[in-house]
């Protein structure tokens, strides 16, 4: 650990942290170019063999940006994406980004840090940073956006020069410094460990605006929702936000475990996706899920919560109720997408395509964590040197909730500013789904 880690590590407050200065590598979890073709014929594109955890050169700042020690990370689908290059490598988005030049010019690396989630200590700013200081706690939003986009200002997600931070740029949070603009930023919640609130920006922003934003499906009282996945990152916020909105959330699991850890992140109901037909066609487990939804709760979803892709969307498209909405984002089992266009247009139904959330929808969904009234979804936590195998977990489907990565705290439990609120909102109930 380099001198500056260690004293972050130690606490020290921001005057001393300016004066030790940046170290000129870091380690991170990372891809390189050269190996986006080790798949190539492979069944098995086991993450473990693409992702590298070593020592790469820190970038210079821009002077919108800020260099954050990391204290905590976590494991999102797109890591898997990046890891497997698949659909295409990311290197593809880094020399898209590149071509603007200037300072986006240094995203075109034979390296790709990954991570869309981080917990950490700022600890250098750039020239045109007014908001944020050297010492202040963060957690990372993922939406890195340009602000001389003219949609930017109307939704920072329609900008054409959105994108996912780590995923679509470089230097991402997988590792212990990383860089982001300081559009990016939130304070940490001070109840919260640096794990658990690294466990919160990508996949609770991403539930709040496919539910709860003007952006999304806008859930009201009395909402049936069907929430696919309810056990995983996603589903474990959206059940929350379904659950405080007054909504009747109904989980989609797959084995016992995970249909208790739904129940207890906030679904009414859940059931076993192992009884469904999928293979059979859309129609055939529409029905099968449709008469479990009913017998469940009495009538049809209001809104279907899509993130599963192309195992699941046709099925979604058929079970919504007339009139009902299916909002969907990531695709994780594929995007082409098949669907009985006769049950969407003759039963006017709508499908809302989500991605992320903007500044505003995290400041609302972190206010909410502030207060309490959503719990980090964080099940594990793995040190950075096996993030490969955090990622190999996800890849698999066999985690529950989110999978947290330590970077620069070298163990769980630290990064707590409020103890009493912590006390006071109990310990054993802030993570429901820690092991």
């Amino acid at each position: 650990m380099d001198a500056l880690a260690e004293a972050v590590v130690n606490g020290a407050p921001g005057h001393e942290l300016e004066r030790i200065p940046v170290p000129d590598d870091y380690v991170a979890v990372h891809t390189r170019a050269e190996d986006a073709g080790i798949f190539q014929g492979a069944e098995d594109k086991d993450v473990r063999r693409s992702l590298r955890v070593g020592a790469v050169p820190m970038p210079r700042l821009a002077p919108d940006e800020v260099l954050i020690a990391v204290m905590a990370s976590g494991i999102n689908y797109n890591t898997v994406w990046s890891a497997t290059f698949d659909p295409v490598p990311s290197f593809a988005f880094l020399k898209q980004y590149a071509r603007q030049g200037g300072d986006a010019a240094r995203h075109d690396q034979p390296f790709h840090v990954l991570g869309s989630d981080a917990a950490g200590v700022v600890v250098r700013t750039g020239a045109g940073v007014r908001r944020w200081a050297v010492g202040d706690h963060v957690v990372v939003a993922t939406a890195h956006v340009d602000h001389e986009e003219p949609a930017t200002h109307g939704d920072a997600m329609l900008g054409g020069e959105q994108r996912a931070w780590g995923f679509e740029t470089n230097f991402g949070g997988l590792a212990q410094y990383a860089v982001a603009r300081a559009s990016q930023l939130i304070p940490k919640a001070g109840h919260l460990t640096w794990e658990e609130a690294a466990s919160v920006p990508l996949c609770a922003g991403t539930a709040y605006r496919m539910l709860v934003s003007d952006n999304g499906a806008r859930i009201k009282q009395g909402d049936v929702v069907l929430i696919w996945g309810a056990a995983g990152g996603l589903g474990a916020y959206a059940a929350q936000f379904v659950r405080n909105g007054g909504g009747i959330a109904v989980g989609v699991v797959s084995s016992d475990e995970k249909a208790e850890s739904a129940l207890r992140m906030g679904c009414d109901h859940v059931i076993d996706r192992r009884e469904l037909d999928l293979d059979d066609g859309p129609a055939v487990a529409g029905k099968q899920l449709g008469k479990r939804i009913r017998q469940a709760v009495g009538e049809d979803p209001h809104v279907v919560f899509e993130h599963v892709g192309r195992a699941t969307f046709g099925t979604s498209v058929f079970v919504a109720r007339r009139g009902g909405t299916v909002v969907t984002c990531g695709s994780s089992t594929g995007y082409q997408h098949e669907f009985d266009n006769r049950y969407l247009w003759m039963r006017l139904k709508r499908v809302i395509g989500s991605h992320g959330a903007n500044l505003e929808e995290q400041s609302q969904v972190n206010r909410l964590v502030s207060l309490g009234r959503i719990k980090p979804a964080l099940s594990v936590t793995y040190p950075l040197a096996e993030a490969p195998q955090a990622a190999r977990l996800v890849q698999d489907n066999e985690h529950i909730g989110k999978v947290g990565v330590l970077g620069l705290a070298p163990e769980e439990g630290l990064g707590v500013t409020d103890p009493i609120l912590r006390k006071g909102l109990g310990e054993a109930t802030i993570t429901p789904l820690h092991r």
